[in-house]
């Protein structure tokens, strides 16, 4: 009989971010990947179309982080929003309860399209949190 293996915890996890060297995140979201479908049926078949695969399209992905004194994350954005354009590899790694890795995915051309500064507000005790949205061309998993 073979052994039960328990799914990976989802808070166990690190994000590379090529050459930047940012403090952990706290959430990583919205990495998925769709096959367009395009219908087609010629005149003299039956009423049902054929389904036949179009694009793939990815979805782009959320980094969310506290803020610290670290401007990498956010001078990667300037310098995409004064149209330096800087394609990057984002690996996401899930790690087992020991922190050995588990599953691995790397987002491929990766490049910021949206930034969202932290929300303050003097009655909480919240962490202000940055969040970086990122476009990309793809993404593979190994492991």
């Amino acid at each position: 009989m073979a052994d039960r293996v328990d799914p990976y915890r989802s808070f166990r996890f690190t994000v590379q971010v090529d050459q930047i060297t940012q403090a952990g995140f706290s959430e990583v979201s919205g990495y998925d990947a769709s096959i367009e479908v395009i219908e087609y049926r010629e005149g003299n078949e039956t009423t049902t179309a054929r389904k036949l695969p179009g694009l793939t399209k990815y979805g782009n992905i959320t980094l969310k982080w506290g803020v610290t004194d670290s401007m990498d994350m956010y001078k990667w954005m300037e310098d995409a929003v004064n149209g330096k354009i800087a394609r990057k590899s984002v690996t996401i790694t899930a790690l087992d309860e020991t922190g050995a890795e588990k599953a691995v995915w790397t987002v491929l051309n990766a490049w910021p399209c949206k930034y969202t500064a932290p929300d303050f507000k003097g009655l909480g005790n919240d962490i202000a949190i940055e969040s970086l949205e990122i476009a990309h061309e793809g993404m593979t998993r190994k492991k």
